[in-house]
């Protein structure tokens, strides 16, 4: 447990790096968003393209694998969702907490860590894992708020929602790379040195960017913002070890790799979607706060568990 929590730490004391300088206000606001901005589009993005075009785009997706993340993720999902609406909690409120409650900060976080603490195998069910968050919840969040607001689904809801999905720079780098791998096209050399060179900036920019943006988050509303960090750090690997173990069979390397994603803390662009569309913004931001502190502990114990058989 310790050599693991050891080979852990230097991520989060780089995120701990960027909370201090965020803190302090040596490192401002402006300063957070811009550096979000480059590890966003260009370093974050290089490094998954690089990840997606080494892989073997014919063994890349395993109808298994989905099916046992959705189904964990999904029973999570309506988990919360219940007991939000027991809550007496209105419907774009509750399709929120359901949303914060299983996802994880897999781009900024899971992406860089999970490679290097389970191997470059870990590549293709990270990249999986960060695509159905990407693609399916963030939709189903999406049009619940919009049924939620508008009575109903209309062509000009789903136009500028299938746009931004499609302009994402984290999907769009992982297509493109995936053609590139299944085109079987060399890399050429400079190229490749290109890509490695600009996406080594994107794990330390992303951890100090993440903490950077803790320290303008708040701890207001927190008892919802604890029973969603506990979700997401403790219920969701334990309903994703489930399904992936029990129903679904997964060989142990895949279904752990998926699990460790499961483990990751709330994702910080759940709060620019909760701040755009004007719902639980600060209940997101405490539960990012919390979940990301707590995870310092909780992390390491489930990668520990995970490594160990």
């Amino acid at each position: 447990m310790l050599e693991i929590f050891l080979k852990t730490l230097p991520f989060f004391l780089l995120i701990g790096t960027g909370w201090l300088a965020g803190k302090t206000g040596f490192f401002p606001a402006q300063a957070t968003a811009w550096l979000t901005k480059f590890v966003f589009y260009f370093a974050l993005s290089a490094m998954l393209f690089r990840f997606a075009a080494t892989l073997d785009i014919d063994e890349l997706f395993d109808p298994g694998f989905v099916l046992a993340y959705l189904t964990g993720s999904l029973a999570l999902w309506a988990l919360a969702f219940a007991v939000a609406k027991w809550r007496r909690l209105p419907l774009d409120q509750a399709a929120m907490e359901a949303h914060v409650a299983m996802t994880g900060n897999t781009g900024f976080l899971g992406v860089p860590m999970l490679v290097v603490l389970l191997g470059p195998a870990a590549i293709g069910p990270v990249l999986m894992v960060l695509t159905i968050d990407l693609v399916v919840f963030s939709t189903l969040v999406t049009l619940l708020i919009t049924v939620a607001r508008q009575g109903r689904i209309t062509l000009s809801t789903l136009i500028p929602l299938a746009r931004g999905i499609v302009a994402n720079p984290m999907i769009v780098s992982m297509v493109a790379g995936l053609i590139w791998a299944k085109l079987h096209i060399p890399m050429p050399a400079p190229l490749g040195e290109f890509l490695a060179l600009l996406g080594a900036a994107a794990t330390p920019g992303a951890l100090f960017a993440i903490g950077a943006s803790l320290a303008e988050r708040s701890a207001e509303r927190l008892g919802p913002a604890i029973w969603l960090s506990t979700a997401k750090l403790v219920l969701h690997p334990l309903l994703v070890a489930a399904t992936a173990l029990l129903i679904f069979g997964l060989e142990p390397y895949a279904a752990g790799v998926m699990i460790a994603a499961a483990s990751l803390p709330v994702a910080g662009n759940v709060y620019i979607l909760a701040q755009h569309f004007g719902v639980a913004a600060h209940r997101v931001s405490a539960a990012i706060l919390i979940s990301t502190a707590a995870s310092i502990a909780t992390v390491p114990a489930v990668i520990h568990w995970i490594t160990k058989g």
